[in-house]
């Protein structure tokens, strides 16, 4: 690790300045503080999750074999990893970002080899271009709709012409509030999707669908809606 205690501060950017100095909306403020406080207990509770679910593990395979090996993709609202470590152990470049930093310290232990960073998948401090996946797998169900065309354009903007997106969530009307989970003093609402409207912003964001998927709920596991995933494409030869 370079000392750098001596050196110059640089300059923060027109930009990042901006961001420093905009309020936090507070579903953001709201979601951070629900899974601070149960990173640990939600852990525990979907640690067998992914290794169950044979479709997702297909989906994302599928989608790792779209990015490529080597390519470098971003897990935007990543929780505690482990849909981070399963795209990594595919070959692909991972990284991690969540709001979370109770999430984040599970998500490091348990993936000691990938960098995990705090921050807001509204807020990306990323490069235009610099991505050629955005993974994001039930995080975009805090988001309020007025704010999802913000969220894929900016998904858009830090992936690279050609780059891949995933992107799951539950399939409903209405959403489901959690109230005290684990006998926490928080509570939150999941927002559910339909899969088509989901389709049309992304479309208008610049993006272009290759895969539309729907499973049924899984009642066994306590599921009470169909999940949704969707992969899609930026263009080759787009701009931001």
């Amino acid at each position: 690790m370079t000392d750098t205690t001596d050196a110059t501060p640089t300059p923060a950017s027109p930009a990042s300045a901006a961001r420093s100095a905009s309020p936090v909306p507070g579903f953001v403020t709201a979601t951070r503080t629900f899974y601070d406080a149960i990173a640990e207990d939600y852990a525990e509770r979907f640690r067998d999750e992914l290794p169950a679910k044979s479709l997702e593990r297909a989906l994302l395979t599928s989608y790792a074999e779209l990015v490529g090996v080597g390519g470098r993709v971003a897990d935007l609202g990543c929780g505690p990893g482990r849909v981070t470590g399963f795209l990594a152990a595919l070959g692909l470049e991972m990284s991690g970002l969540d709001l979370s930093e109770s999430m984040l310290a599970i998500a490091r232990r348990e993936n000691p080899g990938i960098r995990f960073e705090r921050g807001s998948m509204l807020d990306l401090d990323l490069p235009d271009g610099s991505l050629a996946g955005v993974v994001s797998f039930y995080s975009s169900i805090h988001t309020p709709v007025d704010e999802l065309p913000g969220l894929f354009a900016g998904f858009h903007r830090v992936l690279a012409p050609g780059g891949h997106l995933f992107l799951g969530f539950q399939v409903g009307d209405e959403p489901r509030h959690h109230d005290r989970p684990w006998g926490h003093p928080v509570a939150l609402d999941f927002l559910r999707r339909r899969p088509e409207p989901m389709a049309e912003l992304l479309t208008a964001a610049g993006f272009s669908m290759l895969s539309r998927s729907v499973r049924e709920a899984d009642t066994d596991r306590g599921e009470s809606t169909p999940q949704a995933f969707l992969i899609a494409r930026r263009p080759a030869g787009t701009t931001a």
